[in-house]
């Protein structure tokens, strides 16, 4: 089981408002290589660390009303990297499918397990929405973009903040949690014929 390097997994998706430009490349098989302008401080260091730690190749470029806020700007970088994970995997052949990854910080762990389903639910249990310590990123940013992340991506996702007091902390485990248990669901089994589905499709 593993990554099969002749396997060319990638994607380009591009989306533009009147409130957002985004575009974005990911290649699932890659070393974790990234290139992430987003005009988001700290949403950049997540998804740097979210390609990294999924070894996943990323690169993301995107202009929005941040001037305004950051609401839109990190929606649209959330719709279009799910996006391009789905387009990238295409009928999903051989793949593991579910992936769990339980990630310590310092004081915090974060549990996320999901499943690349083609049906899109995120549910999260854990996270303070009272949060004012993060000034420029909020739990309810985190949890905005991983359920746009779900939504455009096809997959169920379950976000379980175990414990924890710094909200840098507990959000940077949840990017990383994200990113490990992506990387373990989209790994080749070499058992695998197929769709791993009872359906025949995913």
């Amino acid at each position: 089981m593993g990554r099969q390097a002749h396997t060319k997994r990638k994607a380009l998706v591009k989306r533009k408002t009147e409130e957002t430009a985004v575009s974005v490349t990911v290649a699932v098989d890659g070393k974790g290589k990234s290139t992430i302008k987003t005009g988001i401080g700290f949403l950049d260091h997540m998804l740097t660390l979210f390609a990294k730690h999924g070894v996943f190749d990323l690169t993301i470029a995107a202009t929005g009303d941040t001037h305004v806020d950051i609401h839109h700007t990190n929606e649209d970088v959330a719709i279009c990297l799910g996006e391009a994970f789905k387009k990238a995997l295409g009928k999903k052949e051989g793949i593991c499918r579910y992936g769990v990854s339980y990630v310590p910080m310092d004081e915090s762990l974060v549990r996320v397990a999901l499943d690349l389903s083609g049906r899109p639910y995120a549910v999260f249990a854990g996270l303070d929405y009272r949060d004012v310590e993060r000034d420029d990123y909020y739990h309810s940013d985190l949890e905005h973009f991983i359920q746009s992340f779900a939504q455009h991506a096809g997959i169920t996702v379950h976000v379980d903040v175990i414990r924890g007091t710094d909200k840098h902390h507990i959000i940077e485990a949840a990017f990383k949690a994200l990113a490990k248990a992506l990387d373990g669901a989209t790994k080749k089994d070499t058992r695998v014929r197929g769709v791993p589905s009872t359906k025949g499709v995913l």
